[in-house]
């Protein structure tokens, strides 16, 4: 196993073998996405500098960016104290959202309890995966 393999595999994952992983941007920091990673797709992001994840919903390992051609260039990785969370700086070519947006965060909560949109659309979803969010 290299040196590499085995601060991966030291990280603290639950007991599906996952750890969260908080996509932000390089320059703003502001968080566009959160998702999982096991030791393999963090490997993979590690070696190819793109993300690479693991989705829960759909049981498969995933490149951000395989669908919709919006990649994410990682810059930095860094982990916190307790070693079981990520946070993955990045340099996002596109929208990180499928819904469209540059951040997947683009809701932000009124004091009446709705939701206001805070960004605009950066393409239509029906466009790039055939269908509506």
């Amino acid at each position: 196993m290299s040196r590499l393999e085995e601060t991966i595999a030291d990280l603290k994952y639950d007991e599906a073998g996952l750890i969260p992983a908080v996509i932000v941007d390089e320059n703003t920091k502001r968080v566009l996405m959160v998702a999982y990673m096991n030791a393999a797709s963090l490997l993979e992001t590690v070696n190819s500098s793109q993300t690479h994840f693991w989705s829960r919903s759909r049981r498969k390992y995933w490149k951000k960016g395989e669908s919709s051609g919006h990649t994410q260039s990682v810059k930095a990785i860094y982990t916190d104290c307790d070693k079981d969370t990520l946070v993955i700086e990045v340099a996002q070519h596109g929208a990180a959202c499928h819904e469209g947006y540059y951040s997947c965060f683009h809701r932000r909560l009124n004091d009446d309890g709705t939701w206001d949109v805070t960004d605009e659309k950066l393409f239509d979803p029906n466009d790039v995966y055939g269908k509506s969010t």
